[in-house]
């Protein structure tokens, strides 16, 4: 609960000042009503308007932003389809070209930067935002999925370093559960923690228990595994994957908490730790993780950084799905291509694909051919007993717990939001050239 955000909603609708009070006093009592008394609530909720007030009507570059018009929600920002790849694309157009070997641009998993003769890798994860009453798990598949974008660039994960807020009301072990989360899957894969950062969310302002933090991670490459190293007459080879935070989240809230069980292990860090100990590894042309909006975001994403055509043939892929978790998404009527499967993929010539498979299977990792890529627009296109079908991501990844469900029913019209959202980019890229004269000329 935002109180300054309550605050400032009342205080735009013309709400009287000793309403606004009362009804935020009440607001807070709701959350803290055990620990404080209501002097003390209604003291808080008058400081808030205060504050509400003196920071309110500012003008200028430093207070104010061109609004775009859609809320996150809305455009889908963080549900990994359409309108989250839009989102990113912007963002990459506002840092702009950079000196970076693999910069934000590309689309990748992870940033490279040459240095000494090496590339150096960096990436950041942000835990699943539905974990946050569930630390450990939301510690492990963070700390998982930050390693895995290091491991697909080719690279060996050397530090790892944590960012965990939790609100006010939270209760300090969330910090510690979580961190033992990180660190499990660190130690097991030798990564230390090396770093971090413990706040409260929103400091005073944010009331309850809400967690969310990031992990992010530091590799070393001599060979780049990018996407953009993709080429026509490769193939696409993709492991078993049971899935990580996303599929967690799913099976809790709908009810199958005994599937969380199946995402609890490290096949796919020591597929990659196997293929980078390899001499395959300079033949393979890319990696990445089954994660963004599932294969459907992936592929689509791949295609258009490497201006090829990506074709997926269905044939094998419902077998690569642990059982436990494909019967959940059956069940569950969830779209196993459109979530995220936290699978290894693949993309390297023909000639050496049996010994990419030969490799991971040493590791105890089952892995198949599952595609290939041609010349041709950058699309990517699914193959369903013999017929193409479309395999573009859809506006949000696959609705994958009831709450979802209900939201992916209420959409705007894309195109118009879209515009929206590029007149606040261009704007944002504006005011950093404003802000960038005014720092080389002082």
């Amino acid at each position: 609960m935002d109180v300054e955000e309550i605050s400032r909603r009342h205080l735009a609708a013309g709400t009287p000042d000793d309403d606004i009070v009362r009804l935020l006093s009440r607001d807070i009592l709701t959350i803290k009503r055990d620990r404080i008394p209501p002097a003390y609530a209604e003291e808080f909720a008058r400081a808030v308007l205060t504050e509400a007030k003196n920071s309110t009507g500012l003008t200028g570059d430093l207070f104010t932003f061109e609004p775009a018009g859609s809320s996150m929600g809305e455009f889908g920002v963080g549900s990994r389809g359409a309108g989250d790849f839009f989102a990113h694309r912007q963002l990459a157009r506002i840092i702009g070209r950079t000196s970076a070997t693999v910069g934000v641009d590309e689309m990748d998993d992870a940033g490279a930067v040459c240095a000494g003769g090496d590339y150096i890798i960096t990436t950041v994860d942000g835990m699943h935002s539905r974990l946050s009453d569930f630390p450990f798990l939301a510690g492990f598949h963070v700390t998982r999925a930050t390693l895995r974008d290091v491991y697909v660039m080719g690279a060996k994960p050397v530090a790892l370093l944590s960012d965990i807020h939790v609100a006010d009301d939270g209760d300090v072990a969330k910090i510690f559960d979580y961190t033992a989360g990180v660190t499990a899957v660190g130690e097991a894969m030798g990564v230390p923690l090396v770093t971090g950062s413990t706040l409260r969310i929103g400091g005073d302002m944010v009331l309850g228990s809400r967690m969310t933090g990031c992990v992010g991670a530091v590799g070393v490459a001599r060979h780049l595994t990018a996407r953009k190293a993709i080429q026509p007459g490769d193939v696409l080879l993709m492991t078993e994957g049971a899935g990580g935070g996303t599929i967690a989240t799913a099976a809790i809230y709908s009810g199958f908490p005994e599937v969380v069980d199946e995402t609890i292990n490290l096949h796919f860090l020591k597929a990659c730790e196997a293929l980078l100990a390899s001499s395959v590894l300079p033949g393979i042309h890319a990696m990445t993780d089954v994660t963004n909006g599932g294969l459907r975001g992936d592929a689509y994403e791949m295609a258009e950084t490497a201006n090829c055509r990506i074709v997926v043939e269905e044939d094998e892929l419902r077998t690569l799905v642990q059982p436990k978790v494909l019967a959940m998404l059956d069940a569950l009527e969830i779209d196993y291509l459109g979530v995220s499967l936290d699978a290894l993929l693949v993309v390297a010539p023909p000639e050496v694909a049996p010994e990419i498979k030969q490799v991971v299977g040493s590791a105890g990792v089952a892995m198949k051919e599952i595609g290939y890529v041609e010349e041709g627009a950058a699309e990517s296109v699914l193959v369903v007993d013999g017929k193409i079908r479309d395999f573009s991501p859809r506006f949000r990844e696959s609705a994958y717990t009831p709450v979802k469900k209900v939201v992916d029913g209420d959409k705007r019209d894309f195109e118009e939001m879209k515009a929206g959202v590029e007149r606040a980019a261009e704007a944002a890229i504006a005011k950093k050239e404003r802000m960038l004269a005014r720092l080389r000329s002082s």
